[in-house]
């Protein structure tokens, strides 16, 4: 998180563009100034690799679930993350990343196992748990890695 005194830059989930928000602001409702639509819906989003890489270029920190149709270790813990972000919005950011629809990810991040769970903070690899968790655990893995 940026240091309080400073904006958080935070990416439209919708366009793409980065915003400047007050960290005071952040549970305020925020919506974005290009498009107009709200920055946070407490819930995962879907993501490919441009929306992913857009995310990461804000400061919030981002928690990604690499999942796959498939796997149903990955179905069950779907609604334990959708749980998780609307515990952890808007102060950490949660994307879900198909690893069959988005392989180039899934590669250029070593993922070997699913489900996996990749927090980044600052646009870097903070800390990694495979395998599902509930929405309690994951909130406290993340607060505990931040």
């Amino acid at each position: 998180m940026p240091k309080s005194t400073d904006p958080a830059l935070v990416a439209c989930p919708h366009c793409g563009a980065l915003n400047r928000v007050p960290v005071e602001r952040l549970g305020a409702a925020p919506t974005c100034g290009k498009c107009k639509a709200a920055l946070f819906a407490a819930k995962p989003i879907d993501a490919d690799a441009a929306r992913f890489d857009r995310q990461l270029k804000g400061t919030l920190p981002v928690l990604v679930d690499f999942w796959a149709e498939w796997c149903g270790p990955c179905k069950a813990m779907a609604p334990a993350f959708a749980q998780a972000a609307k515990e952890l919005e808007p102060q950490v950011r949660l994307l879900k990343v198909e690893t069959d629809r988005v392989p180039d990810l899934a590669r250029r991040y070593g993922i070997q196992s699913i489900p996996t769970m990749v927090l980044f903070a600052e646009g870097r690899e903070v800390a990694r748990q495979s395998g599902a968790m509930p929405a309690s655990a994951i909130v406290g893995w993340v607060k505990g890695n931040l």
